[in-house]
């Protein structure tokens, strides 16, 4: 039985001083301004991101890596004697799920396992923080593997969007929707739900009656929420500490992390959007 490297994607939005302290390996996500390509969160950053939405009116496209990208960051690993399991951005958003499993073809049978996270952000950060836990108790990528699985339909992924104009622009959202949204000052909540985004509730009026909304949602729940941490995320928002603060106040989380949300996740929801992320028992 080899060493485990754990593996994810770029729009896993973990803090990079965990993905250094655990050594997880990251496959960044393309973000494509006038057909010039950014590595997500490494040629490009959030503030740049949102800069250059500025600049240019236009939203940016976004791609996956290339099995032949994947195959290049595994190989080392699998010559170190390394078994990886790489968690990643839902197949219903992305390719690149797809495209680890090409990948995983070229190297010998059993030594990669991919799983669909069924989710985005720190929803999968969740489970490839739990990945990492398990590998230190010394589990090999296939039990790994099944219970990260296991623990796919539990997680708890819900965001509020600040703006519908990145919605508007990313054709989510018609003009007439942005309209009466920004007159009504509506703020809607999405939730990931079976791989994909769903809309949760509306908040009419303040920004701060939107975050207690959203709060007060995780704390309905309190009691089913695995105790071993939570993730506030958010997109260049000041609030992310106060929502930290209650939620540690008012739940038994060993740790309540906040984590910014990279260019890709970005691109799609825009600046202030702030979410409360965690696994239930």
């Amino acid at each position: 039985m080899g060493k485990v490297k754990v593996f994810s994607d770029s729009t896993c939005d973990l803090p990079s001083d965990l993905i250094v302290q655990h050594q997880i390996g990251i496959l960044p996500l393309y973000v494509l301004f006038n057909e010039v390509s950014y590595r997500d969160g490494i040629d490009i950053t959030t503030p740049d991101l949102y800069k250059k939405v500025e600049e240019t009116g236009k939203l940016p496209k976004t791609a996956a890596p290339s099995p032949g990208d994947i195959i290049t960051a595994f190989k080392p690993h699998i010559d170190a004697d390394e078994d990886i399991i790489y968690i990643g951005l839902s197949q219903q958003l992305s390719a690149t799920l797809n495209n680890a499993r090409l990948a995983a073809l070229e190297f010998p049978e059993g030594r990669i396992e991919v799983v669909d996270s069924q989710n985005l952000s720190t929803g999968i950060g969740l489970l490839v923080m739990r990945a990492v836990d398990l590998a230190a108790e010394g589990l090999d990528i296939h039990i790994i593997a099944d219970h990260i699985k296991a623990m796919v339909p539990k997680v708890e992924t819900e965001f509020i969007i600040d703006t519908l104009d990145y919605l508007h622009m990313g054709g989510r959202c018609s003009g007439l929707a942005r309209f009466v949204g920004s007159m009504l000052k509506i703020r809607p909540s999405i939730k990931v739900v079976d791989g994909g985004m769903i809309p949760a509730q509306k908040y009419r009026g303040t920004r701060a009656k939107a975050l207690q909304g959203l709060l007060n949602t995780a704390l309905a729940d309190k009691d089913n929420i695995s105790p071993e941490r939570i993730f506030v995320t958010h997109s260049l928002s000041d609030d992310a500490p106060v929502l930290q603060e209650k939620l540690r106040k008012h739940t038994a989380a060993k740790e309540v992390l906040i984590s910014q949300a990279g260019c890709v996740i970005s691109s799609h929801c825009g600046p202030n959007t702030i979410g409360i992320l965690y696994i239930k028992k």
